[in-house]
């Protein structure tokens, strides 16, 4: 059992959590992920590894409500316990050698971004770090990523937060002003990591992006997360997360990720109604 050593809001669908599990802590990098279950026979869910702190033997795990997993995660309160913790998992993000860098985030992918920026900007790289939220009300983590970024760069869609517009107008604003990067990392929603590599590549500019496809085992054994790349099958749990924007079939991706999006609604409305009925009892 793990213990839920902390808790907080980050915005309505949004929550950071601080798993007791001192192993991970110690050994897990930006880029790489842990799967848990809340219960010992609840779903296997991937998480990105948000932070860690090895003295005190936390892992940080930031995640949106969207499914019948996330909804019983969040309804877990500090002091209380998730029964699997399992990693790290997957390669860590290759920092080494950039000079100077792009991190962009999209949504709830800000948490995913924001510890690649730290580990960045942790080796004196310059980083420049692009968030785009849908709204005001969405935006999480903006004291962190200014923490570790030389410049922000935030954006949002209907203009309540930051410039209005979409971070692929921020990029491209910044490129055209004579900013070079050595390159640009890309995480968040499969539309948005698309459109970038369309821009970069007009650029040659280099750009690695995070996926995170539908997965269970962790391992490469289930085949779930299996992603094109380069015309090659690779699995993102083992061969990634991270991978070469230029040469992801986007499309495919974004198809298979909506495969059981009808099914992960009605789990998440059972679960709803499952937590309405306790309240009530």
């Amino acid at each position: 059992m793990y213990k839920i050593v902390s808790k907080e809001c980050l915005n309505p669908t949004v929550t950071r959590m601080n798993i007791e599990a001192p192993l991970i802590a110690k050994k897990a990098k930006a880029g790489q992920f842990i799967i848990l279950r809340v219960t010992d026979d609840g779903e296997r869910i991937p998480l990105t590894v948000a932070g860690t702190d090895p003295e005190k033997g936390t892992v940080e795990i930031i995640f949106q409500v969207v499914g019948a997993t996330t909804l019983e995660l969040n309804h877990k309160n500090e002091g209380e316990y998730i029964s699997t913790f399992v990693g790290p998992l997957g390669k860590p993000t290759e920092i080494e050698g950039y000079k100077k860098v792009c991190v962009i985030g999209g949504g709830a992918g800000c948490a995913i971004a924001l510890p690649v920026a730290k580990a960045l900007h942790n080796i004196g790289a310059k980083v420049t770090s692009i968030v785009g939220f849908r709204n005001k009300d969405l935006v999480i983590l903006e004291d962190d990523f200014k923490a570790c970024s030389d410049e922000y760069v935030p954006m949002s869609d209907d203009g309540t937060y930051g410039t209005k517009g979409l971070v692929t107008d921020a990029l491209e604003k910044l490129i055209d002003s004579g900013e070079q990067f050595d390159c640009v990392f890309c995480i968040g929603p499969l539309i948005m990591m698309k459109f970038v590599c369309q821009l970069t590549a007009k650029y040659n500019l280099k750009t690695i992006c995070s996926m995170n496809p539908i997965m269970i085992d962790g391992t490469g054994m289930c085949g779930c997360c299996r992603v094109l790349v380069d015309g090659q099958m690779k699995f993102a749990c083992v061969d990634g997360p991270d991978f070469d924007g230029h040469k992801i079939d986007f499309d495919s991706a974004m198809m298979r990720n909506t495969m059981y999006r009808e099914f992960e609604r009605k789990k998440y409305d059972e679960e709803c109604n499952l937590f309405k009925k306790e309240s009530t009892l």
